[in-house]
């Protein structure tokens, strides 16, 4: 018995975004993991945690190069919406 697959969400992000999602969402996970060895108040120990959500967040859409939220919104870059654009003839 098999069982059916969902279909692999649409690429909504470029290239470039997606490079600077994952080093930006790298950086949040280290900055937020070596502040929250030093956290001493609560609302530290919150915030830092929040950091690290969001560069977890940052790192997974850049890796799958689909963001949700574009999707919701109906958002797709031009460069994807139509691809020849900004490209010159060779």
């Amino acid at each position: 018995m098999t069982t059916p697959h969902a279909p692999a969400p649409k690429i909504n992000i470029t290239p470039t975004e997606r490079v600077s999602r994952v080093v930006v969402g790298v950086a949040g996970i280290v900055g937020g993991v070596l502040l929250l060895a030093g956290a001493h108040t609560t609302l530290a120990v919150v915030l830092e945690v929040l950091l690290v959500l969001a560069g977890v967040d940052l790192l997974v859409t850049g890796a799958r190069g689909h963001c949700p939220l574009y999707a919701k919104l109906g958002y797709v870059p031009a460069s994807l919406a139509h691809p020849r654009a900004g490209r010159t003839a060779r």
